[in-house]
């Protein structure tokens, strides 16, 4: 890659500013008349679960890429996205953080009609939600997108690198990736004994220190980024209420956010930034009753607001999460014998296209 210099990156600083301010762009433009000098670009968006690529057929005629499961993964359209531009061969910034909304026919912007005239292949990119203040590297192959809490909450994606000349260009396809771990749990009663079977209730699950806040640095060249966190983590209750636990793997269900539940539709998830996994840091806390029960002609009471703390370190591989993955958390809660401590015996599976159902909006 070519580097710039710095008397090259203000003048195009000023000239983004200029040209493609984010102030200038406002939703209710969409669907007026272009004004003179403008250009209406479309985009046809889509959100891929397995990493597809856009075959170079569709690059003239926009594409929707399905997940193998034949599901399409939609974005709040409510939420605008960012677009970056990149003139390939002088390494030149021709789209400046551009905020792209949609209206009722879909995806649109308006753009310079300047931006029709350069020569060379344009690399365009793209991230969801929209966030200001992005910045790139001095030689413009990588720019850095800061996400707080609740950006990170809608389900940050980006979309994979399109490279085209402009002048083809009617519709533009992007393809958007997550870039954030999608978490839950699955839950049973793994316990032996017949006698101490179904006697638990789940009332409350808690995961701590989930990292929230960062930068994620996309590389636009090599459609690929890394994440640099920004120390904010928070804790996330994922279930409150008074649900019995079902007895066997047969009965495992998802937790939802008050109750139990058997679509994964239907459960209690969260998005995380990746993050390193250390001991004695991060961990679920699941607090439970159990029901009052009679064994061998001894009665034993209730026992409420009984707890348990599960440390993750030791359950993913390298302790690592990996971006753009689904961890499921397979909880199995045994009572063993009478009074002792429930033991912790989770799973862990990626993300899984197949149970989403019509779970589709990110």
């Amino acid at each position: 890659m070519y580097s710039l210099r710095h008397s090259s990156l203000r003048l195009l600083a000023i000239a983004a500013v200029l040209g493609f301010s984010v102030s200038c762009m406002q939703k209710e433009d969409i669907n007026s008349v272009p004004a003179p000098g403008k250009k209406k670009m479309g985009f046809d968006v889509s959100v891929t679960r397995e990493g597809q690529s856009i075959p170079s057929s569709a690059i003239t005629r926009g594409a929707t890429v399905e997940s193998s499961d034949g599901k399409i993964a939609t974005m709040d359209k409510d939420i605008p996205f960012g677009l970056v531009g990149i003139d390939s061969e002088n390494e030149l910034l021709i789209l400046d953080n551009q905020a792209i909304y949609a209206d009722s026919h879909g995806y649109s912007g308006l753009f310079d009609l300047s931006l029709w005239e350069v020569p060379n292949t344009i690399s365009l990119s793209a991230y969801y939600p929209y966030v200001d203040n992005i910045s790139y590297s001095e030689n413009l192959d990588t720019y850095s997108i800061p996400y707080q809490a609740s950006d990170t909450e809608a389900g940050p994606t980006v979309s994979k690198t399109v490279q085209a000349a402009i002048s083809q260009l009617n519709m533009v396809p992007l393809e958007f990736q997550h870039i954030t771990n999608d978490i839950g749990y699955m839950i049973c009663d793994v316990t032996a004994d017949p006698k101490l079977q179904g006697l638990i209730h789940l009332r409350k699950v808690t995961a701590y220190k989930v990292a929230s806040a960062g930068i994620f640095v996309n590389d636009v060249a090599m459609s690929r980024g890394t994440w640099h966190k920004q120390g904010y983590y928070r804790n996330v209750v994922v279930f409150e209420g008074d649900a019995p636990v079902g007895v066997g793997l047969e009965n495992e269900k998802f937790i939802g956010k008050d109750a139990l539940v058997s679509r994964f539709s239907e459960s209690s998830r969260y998005y995380s930034i990746p993050d390193e996994i250390k001991i004695g840091k991060q961990y679920v806390k699941v607090e439970y009753d159990i029901d009052g029960f009679t064994l061998n002609g001894f009665e034993y009471p209730p026992l409420k607001g009984q707890t348990a703390k599960y440390m993750l370190y030791g359950l993913l591989p390298d302790n690592v999460f990996v971006y753009g993955r689904q961890y499921t958390f397979h909880l199995g809660l045994d009572l063993g014998s009478v009074y002792s401590e429930i033991t912790f015996s989770p799973t862990v599976s990626e993300w899984e296209t197949k149970i989403y159902e019509n779970n589709d909006v990110f």
